[in-house]
């Protein structure tokens, strides 16, 4: 113990002022990530095992009465089916088109920079004015894929108040809001990719399809393992463009669970059953990112 505290020293003026001046730049952003980012985790999960309306002051506690009553509705099941489904098809579609533009651009075209920025630009723009112009857009009798369809004959499907149709419509805008970032994270990897590779790929023999498997994708394996991840994430959590475009119908069709969270929440004012569905939502999130980093890393060529 003598030697122990004997071991001991006082920190140096410059050691304390290294300190301080850490405490000063971290502390602020620390505690604005604990105020707005812990807090509201750990709030939320105290409210799923309450029972609270916003307008009565107490919050009986019910244990996992908020648990089975959201889990023993076939509606939340249907809803976590979409949720499944808007992402799956959401992000497979972003990755794919976007890696087959970035492509196309990236060779040695005119309006190769106007191009870019024409396919960028609808991801600055407000998802709730892309989700009106594209409700414009799917009108069925004024609509302008109306105005295509009808001289082939094809009568334009109801997109927004049809069941069948109104998921594939709210995936298709948000597909089109969110290309242009896929396409630019692309080309700065199709940039970054040395040029003596394909040279190498070309004298020994290997042909375009055989220099994009085995130069093109491993090299943008860092990217389309970034844009998958991040890319869930998002998706899970779009809210604006099915708030705009169909309000979660016809019949729940399009209500995924960020979105029955806020009809909970703010709606139904039940903020327990909120809270279990929050919770959900964040469980299914950190599972899928865990399964992503685990496996999908393994397969990144980080050069």
């Amino acid at each position: 113990m003598t030697r122990f505290l004997g071991s001991l020293r006082m920190p140096s003026p410059r050691e304390r002022h290294e300190w301080l001046l850490f405490v000063l730049l971290i502390g602020p952003n620390l505690a604005l990530f604990a105020v707005f980012t812990y807090w509201p985790l750990i709030y939320n999960f105290y409210l799923s095992f309450v029972r609270w309306n916003f307008l009565r002051p107490t919050k009986p506690f019910v244990g996992l009465d908020n648990y089975a009553n959201v889990f023993s509705s076939a509606q939340f099941w249907t809803i976590v089916t979409n949720t499944f489904v808007f992402a799956f098809f959401s992000v497979g579609l972003t990755l794919i088109i976007g890696l087959a533009l970035a492509l196309l651009i990236n060779q040695p075209l005119r309006y190769r920079n106007t191009a870019r920025a024409v396919l960028f630009s609808p991801v600055i723009m407000s998802g709730a004015v892309v989700a009106v112009v594209w409700s414009y857009i799917f009108d069925p009798r004024y609509g302008l894929i109306d105005q295509f369809l009808r001289p082939l004959g094809i009568a334009s499907p109801n997109w927004l108040s049809d069941p069948a149709w109104a998921m594939p419509a709210v995936i298709i805008v948000y597909v089109w809001k969110n290309l242009g970032y896929a396409v630019v994270i692309y080309l700065a990897g199709l940039q970054g990719i040395p040029r003596e590779l394909y040279e190498a790929a070309r004298v020994d023999g290997a042909g375009p399809w055989a220099r994009f498997w085995h130069v093109t994708l491993p090299g943008l394996s860092p990217i389309a393992f970034f844009l998958s991840v991040t890319s869930v994430l998002a998706t899970f959590q779009a809210f604006d463009i099915i708030k705009v475009l169909t309000d979660g119908g016809p019949v729940i069709s399009t209500t995924t669970l960020i979105y029955h969270l806020y009809t909970l929440g703010f709606v139904s004012y039940d903020a327990g059953q909120a809270g279990v569905v929050a919770v959900v939502l964040f469980m299914i999130m950190l599972v899928l990112t865990i399964i992503q980093i685990r496996y999908l890393e393994q397969r990144v060529n980080y050069g």
